[in-house]
């Protein structure tokens, strides 16, 4: 999973009008600890695709709906807080919100020292309806700093503005993955393989974060 999240490359297949509005994100939280901790990517919300084909436009639509909803709500049942342990020595964090004894959904955050993920679940009807997928790459080691770029003859240290971003959204219908979206503007023809592949990325990735607040 590891290489998943810092390696993956995102290839787009059909051209698409998309938009995400980053207006409303929550506020970073910096942390005061360890140099692996500083920097946090924020949550998104009001993320939202357009196509021109009417039939995936209707398909759309429950599920932005849901979106939406989830992201309107202030008050939870239950929120769990869990760590990732095991893929990488910065390790992770996982967020689960319930409403009543139903989950909503899960914010995973996986750290590593050439870059970081941000991964956002949202459930409708019990099944995986949106997942945003959003990555830093560095542009150097997290703790290579002025004094490491100096020594080593380098011209730049550790700079998160410098990272490299990709964002992508995964559409699920039933189970099943119905469209994907990353920041080139370009998204998947629905039968094409590269969709089925990413489908059962998530889904393991999904079952694993799952089984920590059992």
């Amino acid at each position: 999973m590891k290489n998943r999240f810092l390696y993956g490359v995102f290839i787009a297949l059909i051209s698409m009008d998309s938009y995400a509005q980053e207006s409303n994100t929550q506020s970073s939280v910096f942390f005061t600890t360890k140099a692996k901790d500083t920097v946090r990517i924020n949550e998104t919300f009001n993320e939202k695709d357009t196509t021109s084909s009417k039939s995936l436009q209707n398909r759309l639509k429950p599920i932005q709906a849901n979106f939406k909803r989830i992201n309107s709500m202030t008050k939870w049942t239950s929120v769990q807080r869990k760590n990732i342990e095991g893929e990488s020595a910065e390790g992770g964090e996982a967020t689960f919100y319930y409403t009543d004894k139903r989950l909503e959904k899960v914010i995973a955050r996986h750290y590593g020292e050439m870059g970081q993920m941000l991964i956002e679940y949202y459930l409708l009807n019990g099944q995986l309806s949106f997942v945003f997928e959003k990555e830093y790459r560095y542009n150097r080691p997290l703790f290579y700093d002025v004094k490491a770029m100096k020594e080593n003859n380098d011209t730049e240290a550790f700079d998160l503005k410098k990272s490299k971003i990709t964002m992508t959204r995964n559409y699920f219908e039933n189970g099943n993955i119905i469209l994907i979206n990353n920041t080139a503007g370009r998204g998947f023809n629905i039968s094409a393989d590269y969709p089925d592949e990413q489908e059962k990325n998530i889904t393991e990735d999904f079952k694993r974060l799952l089984k920590l607040a059992d």
